[in-house]
């Protein structure tokens, strides 16, 4: 009797680390997918579909250089400007470097992008976004993006 108590105290002593690094791993991944679904519609010209990605509320914040935007609406306004307009274009977008580190139903992450031009030009920065679970998946409620 007293093995089967010890061994049950191990494993209910073990399973919330099991549990939360499974919890953790899964969240890893899903970001990570969600970030590559960002890079493929961005590569076929799809902002809308980039835009997938973030919280699609007016209580979303993206800060680059002095601006600060809030809102889904804005922020995808402010990507059609810079990118869709007359004489603009979207390049290739690569995210590398990644650094997901979940919190809960949230997750910090940071990591570089790239672009590539047509003309050879390779604009590049760096990234910290914050991340939520929602019902629907993972999204960005936070973009705080520079540029080199």
């Amino acid at each position: 009797m007293r093995r089967l108590l010890l061994l049950l105290l191990a494993l209910v002593a073990a399973a919330p680390g099991g549990y939360a690094q499974n919890t953790a791993t899964d969240a890893t991944a899903a970001i990570e997918q969600v970030m590559r679904q960002q890079e493929q519609a961005w590569n076929k010209g799809d902002l809308e579909g980039f835009m997938q990605g973030y919280w699609k509320s007016p209580d979303l914040t993206f800060f680059s250089g002095a601006q600060a935007l809030h809102g889904w609406q804005e922020t995808l306004d402010r990507y059609r400007k810079r990118y869709q307009s007359e004489g603009r274009e979207m390049g290739r977008l690569e995210f590398s470097e990644l650094q997901i580190e979940p919190l809960g139903d949230r997750a910090f992450v940071r990591g570089s992008w790239k672009l590539t031009m047509r003309d050879g030009k390779a604009p590049h920065g760096l990234f910290t976004l914050i991340f939520r679970k929602f019902p629907e998946g993972w999204r960005i409620v936070h973009d705080h993006t520079s540029a080199e």
